[in-house]
C-alpha cells in the first residue's frame, strides 16, 4: 500500500512510499482510509516540537481519520466489515479520567497514523462515524470537534445563556463556537483577521475582536460582558497570553487550555488567578465515551464541519503548508473515494 513516511523531523523528510499492508490481529480492524484531517499536533510532530523523543522513525503520521472496515481480527464484536468508523487519538482512553500512560497509545505518534491507504484500529478505539456526514466532514471530528465538546460540555458544564470565548478561527475554535451556539450559548471570538471574524459571525457568533487592533483584547471582552467576563474560555494560544485569558474569564470561571500556538511556557501572574479563583484545565482531547455522546448531538443539530480546503492524497505536503498558514476551519486530505 502507499503511505506517507516521516523519516526525520522537517516537512522535507515526509515522503510517499510503498509499505507492507498491515494485518488485523485479535481485536483489531483493518480500515481502508477514506480521509484524514490535520491538526496542529500533526504539524508539531513533523516539526519536532511535540515530544520528539517519543516519535519513531519512520512514522506514518496523522491521527484523525475516517474509513471503512475491510477486515477484522479474531474476537471482534463491536464492528463488522463494511462499517464506517472514526479513529480516536487516545486509543486506550475509553472512559473516566485518563491513565498516566495514555500518550503512549496515541495514533499518529507513537502509534502509526492514518496518512496511508490502510490503517489498523483496535475495535475499542474506533467509533461509528456519523451517518449524516461526508468522509471529509467526519475526518475532522476526532481531535478538533471532540476537544471542543469535552472542554465545553464535560469540563465546563456549559449551560444555555452562558458566554464562551474562542480564540482564533482554527478547527477547535470553530467547532467550539458551533457547539456552544447549538447549545444556546453566546460566543465571542478573537482573531487577527477581520475577514475571518466576518466569516465566524456568519456562523452565528455575536461579537468578534481583532486582537491586532485591540492588543488588550481582554478589556474588550470585559466591556462586552458588562465587566463580568466569560464563563468558559477556549485557549488555543498558550504562552503569556494566558494572563489575558484569566482577566477575560469570570470569577470562578473555567479556562480550557487546549493549545500552545504562541508558546509552550508562560510567565503566569498568580495574584489575578488566585483572586479570580479561576480553574485552568489542561485538555488533551477526551475519552471515547465523550465521542460517543458528541456524535448524536452533532447529528441532532445538523452541525457541518467547516473545511477550508480538501487536498488529494498526493498533495499531503501542500496540506501541511496550508495548515502552517492558518486555515479557517479544517484542512482535509482525501485518501480514497
Amino acid at each position: 500500500m502507499k503511505a506517507w513516511l516521516l523519516k526525520d523531523f522537517g516537512l522535507k523528510n515526509l515522503h510517499l512510499e510503498d509499505v507492507p499492508m498491515p494485518v488485523a490481529q485479535a481485536g483489531e480492524l483493518l480500515v481502508k482510509v477514506s480521509a484524514v484531517s490535520l491538526n496542529f499536533r500533526d504539524k508539531a510532530i513533523v516539526d519536532g516540537i511535540y515530544e520528539p523523543h517519543k516519535v519513531p522513525k519512520p512514522l506514518i503520521p496523522v491521527s484523525d481519520a475516517v474509513g471503512v472496515v475491510v477486515a477484522v481480527g479474531s474476537g471482534v464484536t463491536r464492528f463488522k466489515v463494511g462499517d464506517r468508523v472514526n479513529s480516536h487519538l487516545y486509543s486506550h482512553w475509553l472512559d473516566g479520567a485518563p491513565a498516566p500512560d495514555e500518550p503512549e497509545f496515541c495514533l499518529g505518534s507513537p502509534l502509526p497514523g492514518g496518512l496511508a491507504e490502510y490503517m489498523i484500529l483496535h475495535e475499542n478505539g474506533a467509533i461509528k462515524a456519523p451517518q449524516s456526514m461526508s468522509d471529509a466532514g467526519a475526518s475532522t471530528l476526532p481531535i478538533a470537534a471532540l476537544t471542543a465538546w469535552y472542554s465545553l460540555m464535560d469540563v465546563g458544564h456549559l449551560q444555555p445563556g452562558q458566554t464562551v470565548l474562542v480564540q482564533g478561527t482554527g478547527g477547535v475554535s470553530i467547532f467550539a463556537a458551533q457547539i456552544a451556539l447549538a447549545h444556546g450559548a453566546r460566543v465571542i471570538a478573537t482573531s487577527s483577521s477581520d475577514a475571518n471574524l466576518a466569516k465566524v459571525k456568519a456562523l452565528g457568533v455575536t461579537e468578534g475582536i481583532n486582537y491586532k487592533t485591540h492588543p488588550n483584547w481582554e478589556q474588550k471582552v470585559l466591556e462586552l460582558t458588562g465587566g463580568k467576563g466569560v464563563d468558559i474560555t477556549i485557549d488555543v494560544a498558550g504562552g503569556n497570553g494566558l494572563n489575558q485569558s484569566i482577566a477575560a474569564t469570570k470569577a470562578a470561571g473555567v479556562i480550557a487550555q487546549v493549545g500552545f500556538l504562541t508558546g509552550q511556557t508562560t510567565a503566569l501572574n498568580l495574584m489575578p488567578l488566585i483572586f479570580r479563583q479561576t480553574t485552568i484545565r489542561g485538555i488533551a482531547v477526551a475519552p471515547r465515551s465523550s465521542f460517543d455522546r458528541m456524535n448524536p448531538f452533532l447529528d441532532q443539530h445538523k452541525i457541518e464541519p467547516v473545511i477550508d480546503h480538501i487536498y488529494a492524497f498526493e498533495e499531503a505536503i501542500q496540506a501541511y503548508e496550508h495548515l502552517s498558514r492558518g486555515p479557517f476551519g479544517k484542512v482535509v486530505i482525501k485518501i480514497a473515494d
